[in-house]
């Protein structure tokens, strides 16, 4: 097993942790901001941690990046579909999501009122599943299945 498989692997699998920590994220913050209630301690670790959980993803998908044989640099790069996918349409896809959940945290943060910190994360975190999930769709990658 070589350093590919081994960090596709990882990185396959830690979508699953990153996918649930960002849904159970959105789902109770959704709750907060319409239910108005107070933004707890569980709250804030929650949305802290779906956000280490998609930098983490985001580490180990830059090295599986300058590890896969899918992503290269040439002439021919942007005219093929798939080599275009991996080298340039995903990784910029992830990034812009991660710096959505990224900016959400930070905002949540500094926001003064529960409904505030609630709606920050709520909106977005939702943008960002969203943009993972279209870039998923665009590459053909299986949310559910190992990718190539």
């Amino acid at each position: 097993m070589n350093a590919y498989t081994i960090f596709k692997y990882i990185h396959s699998g830690l979508r699953f942790v990153v996918v649930i920590l960002l849904l159970w994220a959105i789902i109770q913050s959704l709750a907060g901001w319409f239910g108005k209630k107070s933004y707890t301690e569980g709250n804030r670790k929650v949305n802290l941690f779906a956000m280490i959980s998609a930098h983490t993803q985001l580490l180990f998908g830059l090295v599986l990046y300058f590890l896969s044989p899918f992503v290269q640099f040439g002439a021919n790069t942007m005219k093929d579909a798939t080599t275009r996918y991996w080298t340039v349409e995903h990784i910029s896809m992830m990034i812009i999501a991660l710096v959505l959940i990224t900016i959400g945290h930070a905002k949540s943060k500094r926001a003064n009122t529960p409904e505030a910190k609630h709606k920050a994360i709520a909106v977005f975190y939702i943008i960002a599943v969203i943009i993972v999930v279209v870039a998923l769709s665009a590459g053909h990658v299986s949310l559910l299945g190992m990718t190539a």
